[in-house]
């Protein structure tokens, strides 16, 4: 990346860097629909535009932050391929987007990831390595896969090329929509949300920007509220996307730009992904519930706005959905 500037000893990716990287992956990403509904609008108050990254390559938005990893690194970096960890769709995103280049990919999983996330990894031609459920273990188990390998690690969002990529998202929104009052997006990790910060706070100043968190799983609203990070090791969450916690990068962007972070019950989140897909029709995962879920919540906040909502994606077990356990 060209235009990255240093601060505190981060390296912040500019809205340059997001510029180049959409043109780096237009050719391996879709330019997903957004998508309303009369219902969603009368039942809050507003008007909510949802960008449907379930529709995504490898069925999430991370594609665009792996595949602008992926396609930017220089041809004498490849022969090692790229690793990573994650909890599923950065995973199976950085598989398929090492899949396109023709390099080889390792991931180290949670064991209790969902099986259709692991099996996708698979598909695409990714070896998984799985670890406990765990932020210590996942790290530890990917500290010795990458020093037998020498791959590229690719983080699955405390990296500039990651985050630039995903700020295509809000960008191809507000190409579309024009400026609006708010954007509010999931927040495990943070790529996302800082992806969206970057675009927002340097094209739509105005838009309020808010991340939605599960309440089980909150260490970025306590972050917040407390003004640094604060770290869960392992929270259990039916969004399980959400588990992993901010990063020093994913920090910067997150206290600088959020205007709050809003969070949601695990009851809350699982009506909110039945009344999606039982009104919109679409498959959306547990995750992707969550920011409808916090909207609903909190309607006197968004009541009368045009809002953003970013759908974050769609891989889910269609033999194990929450409104089905128990």
């Amino acid at each position: 990346m060209n235009a990255i500037t240093q601060t505190d000893g981060l390296y912040i990716p500019t809205y340059d860097d997001v510029l180049e990287a959409h043109d780096r992956i237009k050719p391996y990403i879709h330019c997903t629909p957004i998508l309303t509904s009369t219902f969603m609008n009368d039942l809050i108050g507003a008007e909510l535009f949802f960008k449907c990254e379930n529709f995504q390559k490898a069925g999430a938005f991370k594609v665009r932050g792996a595949s602008n990893a992926v396609f930017g690194l220089s041809d004498d970096k490849i022969a090692k391929g790229v690793a990573t960890h994650s909890s599923g769709n950065h995973a199976l995103s950085l598989s398929y987007a090492a899949g396109r280049r023709g390099i080889p990919v390792t991931v180290v999983m949670p064991r209790t990831a969902p099986e259709a996330k692991k099996a996708a990894v698979r598909g695409y031609g990714g070896t998984v390595v799985e670890c406990e459920p765990s932020t210590s273990s996942r790290e530890a188990v990917f500290a010795d896969v990458v020093a037998k390998s020498g791959a590229d690690f690719v983080h699955p969002y405390n990296d500039p090329r990651v985050i630039a990529g995903q700020a295509t998202c809000s960008r191809e929104m507000l190409d579309e929509l024009g400026e609006l009052d708010a954007f509010i997006a999931p927040i495990g990790g943070g790529g996302m949300i800082s992806g969206t910060c970057l675009t927002v706070s340097n094209t739509a100043p105005k838009t309020k920007i808010y991340a939605a968190e599960p309440k089980n799983a909150d260490d970025a609203y306590r972050s917040f509220k407390a003004g640094h990070i604060i770290a869960d090791d392992a929270p259990e969450t039916v969004a399980d996307g959400l588990k992993v916690p901010l990063k020093e990068l994913t920090w910067h962007f997150v206290s600088d730009h959020v205007e709050d972070i809003l969070v949601a019950t695990e009851q809350e989140i699982i009506d909110a992904m039945y009344l999606t897909w039982q009104r919109m029709k679409i498959v959306m995962e547990p995750s992707s519930a969550v920011p409808l879920a916090t909207i609903i919540k909190n309607k006197e906040l968004f009541a009368g706005k045009r809002v953003g909502v970013i759908i974050t994606g769609g891989n889910v077990d269609l033999k194990k959905l929450p409104w089905m356990q128990g």
